[in-house]
């Protein structure tokens, strides 16, 4: 059956693709990364005798430098996949990935160079500033290629696979629904339903299967699409059975619960097999550097804030009669109760099994509380947690026990943010989600930002946080 025969839901999709796209992208794609490269060598050669020699020339060492830095740059992109054109269709993690690639490829020049005993032969001064221009360069030039690619797929001019597609009309019209293959790069060559029916003739289901193949050969896709639910065993068998004999892929469209997981994957456990639809926040080595940075970083904190801690709590007891720390507890890592530490701002210091929250303008706010407030001060204590460990630098924002049994009854997944350590500063509170939630909506836009970082950890995520805790106006959007 013609994809053009179906209704409107797999009418848009994309016909006829270009399929020189596919071969071409990946081969221009190395040619551009080595030209980039071999350009930011003879730039930074070029501005180093400009500014030293005052004359317009370039070292000696320069041609070999280009050759080897974008020799090892291309390689390590080959061996990690990176020239295929599915890793250009989503802009996630392509900045990212291009950095560390960048920093293995002049890590890995640098090793070379001194086991080969030849360091002094290239400039530091160039090497340097090739490796400082080449961080925003490579990265914009990733970015504008996703884009561009991601663009492309979108309007049908490139395709990375054609697809055909095999199973129960509803079956597959909701998989086209909900997925959108050509938003991907698939081109959707043909359609085979099945009979509705699972307990038909057998001798119907061979025929069907029989002239799905056939169609399929003469179409020449590259990959074949299974679009049945998993329980179908017998169903799915006999689909395999039908199309192992012809040169495609054959994979089994997931099931509708992969989508709330961004990242499920086939784990190989010696001959046992299994899909992982989440993994551990954080593995064995990532928990222990993750610790390792806090507790160096706590503690350096704590002694350069050390006068400010000292001005701030004479401040609190001039201000208001009360004590200087406020305790309170909260649930940290996999909901273990602890006593968190902060600056008293309020004339209040709840911490039963009703806690109000503090509202703009909240009469209970003290003089000094409305400052220390307005800068995020009151959250420096903490830095005592980090150190005790029941706390990191970086991660969702702990709440009072009773605001936790409320919000986990009404947001889904809610218990999920304590799955990691809780933060001083998190995601959430970077891009503005700071304040009161008196609303449902504004705690679910808060836990959807909570759980994207126990997602997409990395040292560097936790780094730029901190970075845009201290410098970012969003950081102190909504304070009360």
């Amino acid at each position: 059956m013609s994809v053009n025969n179906l209704d409107g839901a797999l009418l848009a999709t994309p016909q006829n693709h270009p399929r020189l796209w596919r071969y071409w992208l990946g081969p221009s794609t190395a040619a551009s990364d080595a030209l980039i490269v071999g350009t930011l060598v003879y730039a930074a050669s070029v501005v180093y005798h400009l500014a030293v020699q005052n004359e317009f020339g370039i070292d000696g060492a320069t041609p070999e430098l280009a050759a080897m830095l974008t020799t090892i740059f291309v390689f390590i992109n080959l061996m990690q996949g990176r020239y295929q054109l599915g890793n250009y269709l989503s802009p996630r993690g392509q900045i990212a990935s291009a950095f560390v690639v960048w920093n293995i490829t002049m890590v890995a020049f640098l090793a070379l160079i001194f086991l080969a005993k030849i360091a002094d032969h290239y400039s530091r001064t160039v090497i340097l500033a090739t490796y400082l221009a080449g961080i925003p360069v490579i990265a914009l030039s990733r970015s504008l290629l996703v884009q561009w690619v991601a663009a492309g797929s979108k309007a049908g001019r490139i395709t990375a696979e054609r697809v055909f597609l095999i199973g129960r009309e509803e079956n597959v019209m909701s998989f086209v629904a909900r997925h959108k293959p050509w938003h991907v790069g698939f081109a959707i060559v043909d359609v085979a339903f099945l009979r509705s029916s699972q307990d038909g003739n057998p001798a119907d289901m061979a025929a069907d299967l029989a002239a799905a193949a056939a169609n399929c050969r003469a179409r020449q896709p590259d990959a074949v699409f299974i679009v049945l639910p998993w329980s179908e065993q017998k169903t799915i068998e006999a689909c395999v059975g039908a199309f192992t004999n012809l040169p495609v892929a054959i994979h089994l469209a997931p099931e509708p619960i992969m989508e709330r997981f961004e990242t499920p994957h086939i784990v190989r456990t010696g001959s046992f097999s299994s899909l992982r639809l989440t993994r551990r926040p954080l593995s064995g080595a990532e928990i222990t550097a993750k610790r390792a940075f806090d507790v160096v970083a706590a503690s350096l904190g704590l002694v350069l804030t050390l006068p400010l801690l000292i001005m701030i709590a004479a401040l609190i007891r001039l201000d208001s009669p009360g004590p200087v720390l406020f305790r309170q507890r909260r649930y940290g890592f996999n909901q273990q109760a602890f006593r968190i530490f902060k600056f008293r701002t309020m004339t209040t210091t709840d911490d039963g099994q009703v806690v109000v929250q503090a509202k703009r303008n909240d009469v209970r706010i003290t003089r000094v509380g409305h400052v220390l407030r307005r800068y995020n001060l009151d959250e420096l204590p903490q830095l005592l947690n980090v150190i005790a460990g029941n706390m990191s630098l970086v991660g969702p924002r702990p709440h009072a026990l009773a605001h936790d049994v409320e919000f986990q009854r009404r947001i889904a997944n809610y218990a999920r943010r304590h799955n990691v350590k809780p933060g001083i500063t998190g995601w959430a509170q970077v891009n503005g989600f700071r304040g009161e939630t008196d609303t449902d909506e504004k705690m679910a836009k808060r836990v959807a930002y909570d759980h994207w970082y126990i997602d997409n950890w990395s040292f560097w995520l936790d780094v730029a946080i901190l970075f845009r805790t201290v410098f970012s106006r969003k950081a102190f959007a909504n304070a009360r």
